[in-house]
């Protein structure tokens, strides 16, 4: 498919993810494959020790618009997601966890800012971001409370006013992608914040939906994750203040770079 046809890029991260890949990657082609605009599915894989690229490789044959990138080396979530993010050809480019917390069917919900003229759109299970956020199982005490201090945190450090920094669904017009993540540095779980930091210093309009947010028991975030975020933030405001990263708009602005479907 040529590069100017594709309307959707979805971004799927994936470590030792065989168990549940096949479902989300379904689900995925169910909704979209039900959509008038065109699309394509990319999965990362972040150095999986399983079957998950054998998983892949098997759906490729029904959902011709799969692609799969297999990296050996495992080198974190930040690093696939933006190897995938790049490599992506879509107008709009969006990423989502293997384990499907966030349904495909919000991206419903995040065209209309896209439409106005908004550069990123990001979900959130916090209805201080946006009212009518819940999340249908709750995430364990301990991991409420870090996740509460450190978001507070990350707000005075790096990212003001937004709540749910880390909720793995955002999506962003091409050449705001572009423009972030070949500048990202950070490869592991503080790249949300990184992300986030970037589009408010280059000025981009992010909008914010709210989501019904399923936790997944079987999250590879560990307890560690947490602290290692909080040390990435103080990455991040370092680079910000250092001048590591260039802030001007580079975008072309051009038809081909309008979100909006051609029928």
């Amino acid at each position: 498919m040529p590069k100017d046809d594709i309307y959707l890029s979805v971004v799927v991260p994936a470590y030792n993810e065989e168990q549940r890949i096949a479902k989300t990657i379904q689900r995925l082609h169910t909704y979209l494959s039900q959509q008038a605009y065109s699309y394509e599915i990319i999965v990362v894989i972040d150095g999986a020790h399983d079957g998950t690229a054998r998983v892949v490789e098997s759906l490729k044959s029904s959902i011709p618009n799969l692609r799969l990138i297999d990296r050996k080396e495992n080198r974190g979530k930040g690093y696939t997601v933006r190897e995938g993010m790049l490599a992506a050809q879509g107008r709009i480019r969006l990423f989502t966890d293997a384990d499907n917390s966030t349904d495909i069917a919000y991206f419903a919900s995040m065209r209309p800012f896209f439409d106005k003229g908004y550069e990123v759109v990001i979900s959130t299970r916090n209805p201080r971001d946006a009212a009518g956020a819940t999340q249908e199982v709750s995430q364990v005490w301990y991991k409420r409370i870090l996740g509460i201090a450190g978001n507070l945190f990350i707000q005075i450090v790096a990212v003001r006013g937004i709540w749910d920094t880390q909720n793995g669904f955002k999506a962003f017009r091409n050449f705001a992608a572009e423009n972030i993540f070949s500048q990202t540095r950070i490869d592991r779980w503080g790249f949300d914040v990184e992300v986030l930091a970037l589009a408010r210093a280059l000025r981009y309009k992010i909008g914010i939906i709210p989501i019904h947010w399923f936790n997944d028991s079987e999250s590879h975030v560990k307890f560690l994750a947490y602290f290692q975020v909080l040390w990435e933030t103080v990455k991040v405001r370092w680079y910000l203040a250092r001048g590591y990263y260039n802030l001007s708009k580079s975008e072309a602005r051009n038809p081909k770079s309008e979100t909006s479907p051609q029928f």
